[in-house]
């Protein structure tokens, strides 16, 4: 099993803490096992298994505990010394008012550490916001990078059969346990339905499964293009569906709520300022992108974009594309007062695209780093602007 030292490293000065630390991420990414690890962790430092309480709501015997009442009363009753506990509640997004039973054990109970996990944003919400107002930290939890997925596979990191791997299948951390396509393709679709109908129909209250089907599709063919809604509305009529454009949005959201897809804001580079249109979507897992892919053949140079999009946002980064008076940037990445700026393209085969590669940064006065970051073995840095061989990129420290 590979060890998420990663995200763990992140969350370990919290294990003792009052502060609630919540996981978030799509389904299957790895949180449960992320939360076991922290748990062996626990149990070397001779932590007994009683002050150790883990409910997993997926699991069948716990489903009267799903009632928020009921939670609280067993997880009271468990807490019968002065120790400290540490409560783990895995996909709690499944108990209605999770948040009060949180936030009653927080203040009622002194010696409790509690880290709950979820696959929906709803995590996010103004109720949770509101209720434990400043008191809980977050960890965004992604599928594998490139690197763990190395880490996990045993693969030979600079292989281009490991690397399309990867961009194909994604880095759905169980999809690994398969090597033939028509297996993966099955865990994935598997996935797949169990985010729709678990954290959008269930969740959200949205039946038309169909019209999800089909808004996904649209976004998986049009990644790294600027989304417009008035091509949405053609290429659904087109599938025989009419809908508004507020519907369109509505289920953009659920998809977004679901951590299925992420929206990408514009930024105004010479304006600095950000822009509400235009924006683009990308996927959080490639391999989900795959099964639902109309054109079947990877689109090497979105797909690519997307894969430093997801990087970007593992290492912590706020991201967004800029806008230039000519043109774009492909992406500015932000942590910190640090601040980068990226272009992604697949080979710099010819002079034409090495140079539209580069050019684009003349606009750009500012000394942060410029990267182009592509597949060549070659350095094509110039002018102060560094070049990566991209999966260098992906797997340096």
């Amino acid at each position: 099993m590979l060890k998420r030292e990663f995200y763990i490293s992140r969350i370990r000065g919290f294990y003792d803490s009052d502060i609630v630390k919540i996981l978030v991420g799509i389904r299957r990414c790895g949180k449960s096992v992320i939360l076991k690890q922290i748990m062996d962790e626990l149990r070397e430092k001779n932590i007994d298994k009683e002050h150790i309480i883990y409910i997993n709501f997926e699991f069948i015997e716990y489903e009267d505990l799903q009632d928020y009442k009921k939670l609280n009363k067993y997880i009271k009753e468990k807490v019968i010394d002065d120790n400290k506990y540490y409560i783990f509640l895995d996909e709690i997004q499944k108990v209605d008012k999770f948040e009060e039973v949180v936030n009653s054990l927080r203040a009622s109970i002194n010696n409790i550490s509690i880290f709950i996990t979820g696959s929906n944003s709803k995590l996010l919400s103004d109720e949770l916001s509101t209720v434990l107002s400043g008191r809980y930290v977050l960890f965004n939890i992604y599928p594998l990078s490139y690197k763990e997925f190395i880490e996990l596979t045993g693969k030979d990191s600079r292989a281009e059969e490991s690397f399309w791997d990867f961009v194909k299948w994604g880095g759905l951390p169980n999809r690994t346990q398969f090597i033939d396509e028509s297996n993966i393709k099955d865990y994935l679709h598997s996935v797949f339905d169990s985010i729709i109908l678990r954290d959008v129909v269930e969740r959200l209250g949205l039946k038309d499964t169909i019209l999800f089907d089909l808004l996904l599709q649209y976004i998986v063919d049009t990644t790294g293009r600027e989304f417009s809604a008035e091509n949405v509305i053609k290429f659904l009529k087109s599938e025989g569906k009419k809908v508004s454009t507020e519907t369109i949005y509505v289920y953009l959201d659920a998809l977004c709520k679901a951590l299925m897809i992420k929206k990408i804001y514009r930024y105004d580079i010479h304006g600095k300022a950000l822009l509400k249109t235009l924006n683009k979507y990308y996927m959080t897992d490639l391999g989900i992108a795959q099964i639902k892919n109309n054109d079947f053949e990877i689109n090497k140079s979105f797909a690519l974009e997307n894969i430093v999009y997801n990087e970007l946002l593992i290492r912590g980064y706020e991201v967004y594309i800029g806008k230039i008076k000519d043109g774009k940037i492909d992406f500015i990445a932000t942590k910190s007062g640090e601040k980068l700026y990226f272009q992604v393209a697949y080979l710099l085969g010819n002079t034409k695209t090495e140079e539209r590669e580069f050019k684009v940064f003349n606009e750009i006065n500012d000394n942060y780093p410029k990267y182009v970051l592509s597949l060549d073995k070659t350095d094509f840095s110039q002018n102060g602007i560094i070049h990566k061989n991209l999966i260098d990129w992906l797997i340096e420290e």
